[in-house]
């Protein structure tokens, strides 16, 4: 947890690193360790014991033995310490599986989990002098094209942007400007890779974790847990609430879908497939359809009342992600190799038919984590869609609508590799004057907000505060909250800076 004012929270907890091949001892080890002093680590020991041959040098012998004192304990003790400290079988197996540099420099600020316990905790704004975002520019890769694309919007570019890189000072999105975090909650035993507000909501929030669970929470004045769901025995892969937040869908990699009261906290269907789960999305216009991606390259629409399936269409690969354009009509999704698809749907009878697909050039095939539709965009002059892969690739499309949702890349931009899942969205359209912002988490602890209309210095600002590789973004309705989720389970809630620029757009909403 943060204190109060700091400028950033750290991600330096210094861990010993595990190696995978201790995951496999029987858990009767640690009844072996538990009476063992904790510094007493039997594979370094060994080591260190080894007899000095007589053709050896004396000064290699004696820097091998410092080196192997510090070598990371065996991974039987870091499991009974893991276990002493209240984490889980799968909080442990999502620590092993975390990039090799997920270590950070510990001066930069304390860690999050340093204060456990703050669940749900409310952090009043600090002054507006004290800000948890810092305004960077990155250095792009070379332009494809040198025109302007708010001049030209026939004309499309790419960007590759490096998280990595040392960013430069440059003037503030002022719109994008945060005072601090609203509030944290770091009560989840495994990583957060979804999350999203209620429909239409500002205050209600809800998250999946890995272990299978699902928290429902209010982020007004004094934030809450509303309830735990809990009935998964794998990954939340995804979730949606429906129009009138009374109930959550829920998909998950033990292959069901799940449907969710939640005001009685219960679950009030159980729908079983034959394959994980992927993706899940209400019917915009009729609440009674609901659409799931699943791993063996197809998307059933149930009925939401029955459970029963209505129709399914087929796909090349697994459907990893959805997402409904505004009038029901149109359904969009990504798959497991990359590629793009525009479905047709019949908002009385559920029936699909595939219409278009876009393929990427990428000889390299990812898996599409995010499709989002919006109605409307300054760069593309009306819909467009954003699409975003495993491997770092952000794709932004016009969509024509008269066309059955014909996609036309217009621009692209080439993040850093990631090892996660992780997820990207749409920024609130600030006025017709500004650019085009999405914001994304990285494997940097970082949550980054870029500018698709800028083929140079595309990315504008950052959030520091996650220890973690962050996962999960989400804006609220009333586009003052973005809550972010890291690779830990800590789900922090961002609030906005309010300015005069925003006031005049909420009245014109």
């Amino acid at each position: 947890m943060a204190e109060q004012g700091s400028a950033a929270v750290n991600d330096g907890k210094t861990e010993p690193q595990q190696n995978e091949h201790h995951v496999l001892n029987n858990h009767n080890d640690n009844n072996d360790v538990n009476n063992k002093d904790n510094s007493s680590d039997p594979e370094s020991f060994c080591c260190l014991v080894q007899p000095v041959t007589a053709d050896r040098d004396p000064e290699y012998i004696g820097i091998r033995r410092i080196l192997l004192l510090r070598k990371a304990e065996a991974g039987l003790i870091g499991r009974r310490d893991w276990r002493c400290n209240g984490k889980t079988y799968v909080a442990y197996r999502n620590y092993l599986s975390r990039p090799r540099n997920w270590e950070r420099d510990s001066s930069r600020a304390p860690s999050l989990h340093s204060t456990p316990g703050n669940s749900g905790r409310f952090f009043p704004s600090p002054g507006p002098h004290s800000r948890w975002s810092e305004v960077d520019s990155l250095g792009s890769g070379r332009d494809l094209q040198n025109a302007n694309p708010v001049h030209n919007l026939r004309s499309s570019f790419g960007s590759s942007v490096s998280d990595s890189d040392h960013p430069r000072q440059r003037g503030a999105e002022s719109a994008y400007s945060f005072v601090g975090m609203h509030c944290i909650f770091d009560k989840s035993k495994a990583s957060v890779s979804v999350l999203k507000f209620g429909h239409m909501s500002s205050d209600l929030l809800a998250y999946g974790a890995a272990d299978g669970t699902l928290t429902v929470c209010n982020v007004s004045e004094n934030p809450s847990v509303i309830k735990q769901l809990e009935g998964h025995s794998k990954d939340v892969t995804d979730f949606d609430f429906t129009s009138n937040n009374q109930y959550i869908a829920s998909s998950s990699w033990d292959k069901t879908v799940r449907v969710w009261e939640i005001a009685k906290g219960i679950c009030i269907r159980v729908i079983y497939g034959v394959c994980p789960q992927l993706c899940i999305r209400f019917h915009p216009v009729n609440n009674n359809f609901l659409s799931v991606g699943n791993a063996n390259k197809e998307i059933n629409v149930f009925n939401f009342s029955t459970g029963r399936v209505i129709n399914k269409s087929l796909f090349d690969s697994g459907v990893t992600s959805l997402d409904h354009d505004h009038t029901g009509l149109l359904l969009f999704c990504g798959d497991a190799q990359g590629c793009i698809y525009s479905v047709n749907m019949n908002s009385h009878t559920g029936v699909l038919s595939r219409s278009h697909r876009y393929r990427s050039n990428s000889k390299h095939k990812s898996p599409v984590t995010t499709v989002q539709y919006r109605s409307f965009s300054l760069l593309a002059r009306g819909p467009v869609l954003l699409s975003c892969t495993q491997d770092g690739n952000l794709s932004f499309f016009s969509v024509a609508l008269e066309i059955n949702g014909y996609l036309t890349l217009r621009c692209s931009l080439k993040l850093a590799p990631r090892v996660h899942k992780f997820r990207a969205s749409f920024c609130p359209l600030l006025s017709l004057e500004k650019g085009e912002f999405i914001v994304a988490g990285s494997e940097d602890s970082n949550v980054y907000f870029y500018d698709l209309t800028r083929p140079k210095n595309t990315c504008v600002n950052k959030l520091q505060g996650h220890g973690f590789p962050v996962l999960g973004i989400a804006w609220n309705h009333g586009e003052n909250l973005l809550a972010s989720s890291d690779f830990f389970g800590v789900v922090i809630v961002w609030k906005r800076e309010r300015t005069n620029q925003n006031k005049h757009h909420t009245q014109h909403q």
